[in-house]
C-alpha cells in the first residue's frame, strides 16, 4: 500500500529550485518535502548532458533511499538530461519544469527562451512548442548564486544577453529555476514581454497527479529537510536571503550518492 505520508523529493543543482519549493509548499501546504541542492557540482549547464544525466541519477537513488514518494526535478538542465528516463524507470512519480512552461508558453505568439547553455543546445523545449529565439545565458545562475541578482552587474550582463531578442517577442521562457530571481532585470531589458517560469505550473501537475494516484498527505506538517553537497552555512545565509527559512539542514557528501 501506497504511503501517502512520504515526504517528495525535489532537487536542483542549488538554490535555483527553491523557486519550485516555494510553489510547491503554496500548493501542497500538508506535504513534507526533502530538498537536495548540489552546490558541491553548481552549475549544472556547462557540463556535458551525459555527466548531468549521471548526477541526476545519483540524486533521485539518493532520495529514494530518504523514502520519498514522488521527486521533482527541480532543473531545467537535469530534466533536459535525465527525463524522460527517470520518469520510466524510477519506482515514483517524476516531474520535471520542462513541460509546464512550454504548456503555459502555448497561449502566445512569438516565444523565446533563455537557459544554460546545455538546455538550449539539448533543444529539449522545441519538442513541446515552436521557439523563435533561444539564447543561452552562462553568467545567470553564478549571479543569483552569489546574491547578485538586483546588483547593477546583472542588469549590464542581461542587457548583453538579450540585445539580439527579436523586437516582436510576446513570451520569454525563463528556461532554468534560477531565473525568475532575475525577474525584475529581465523586466527592465524586455518591458512588455511576458516571463514564464515553471514553478507554478510544476506544482499544480505535481498536486493534480498526487490527487489521482491518492498519495495526498492528509496530515503532514509542511516540513522540509535541506541536503546539501557543498557548504551548508554559505547555502543557508544565500536560501534566507532568498526568503526560505532553512530550519533542518544536513550535509551529504559525494561519496554518499
Amino acid at each position: 500500500m501506497k504511503d501517502r505520508r512520504r515526504p517528495i523529493g525535489v532537487f536542483d543543482s542549488g538554490v535555483g529550485g527553491l523557486t519550485v519549493l516555494s510553489a510547491l509548499r503554496q500548493a501542497l501546504p500538508r506535504e513534507d518535502f526533502l530538498y537536495f541542492g548540489d552546490t558541491a557540482r553548481v552549475p549544472y549547464g556547462g557540463k556535458p548532458l551525459a555527466m548531468v544525466r549521471r548526477f541526476a541519477w545519483e540524486i533521485a537513488g539518493f532520495l529514494l533511499r530518504e523514502g520519498v514518494k514522488a521527486i521533482v526535478v527541480a532543473c531545467n538542465t537535469a530534466s533536459s538530461a535525465a527525463l524522460p528516463d527517470l520518469a520510466e524507470d524510477l519506482s515514483v512519480p517524476v516531474f520535471g519544469v520542462l513541460e509546464p512552461a512550454a504548456e503555459e508558453a502555448r497561449g502566445y505568439g512569438k516565444v523565446g527562451l533563455i537557459g544554460t547553455q546545455a538546455t538550449v543546445e539539448s533543444r529539449a523545449y522545441e519538442r513541446h512548442l515552436p521557439l523563435a529565439w533561444a539564447k543561452a545565458c552562462p553568467l545567470f545562475v553564478p549571479l543569483v548564486e552569489e546574491g547578485l541578482w538586483d546588483d547593477p552587474v546583472a542588469l549590464l550582463v542581461a542587457r548583453h544577453y538579450l540585445e539580439d531578442a527579436p523586437e516582436d517577442l510576446e513570451a520569454l521562457i525563463l528556461g532554468c529555476t534560477h531565473y525568475p530571481f532575475l525577474k525584475n532585470t529581465l523586466a527592465r531589458v524586455l518591458p512588455g514581454v511576458r516571463l514564464i517560469d515553471s514553478a507554478e505550473a510544476t506544482a499544480r501537475r505535481v498536486a493534480e497527479a498526487l490527487g489521482r494516484e491518492g498519495l495526498l498527505n492528509p496530515a503532514g506538517s509542511g516540513r522540509v529537510v535541506h541536503y546539501v553537497t557543498g557548504d551548508p552555512e554559505s547555502y543557508k545565509a544565500l536560501a534566507e536571503r532568498l526568503g526560505e527559512r532553512v530550519l533542518d539542514l544536513r550535509r551529504v557528501s559525494l561519496e554518499e550518492l
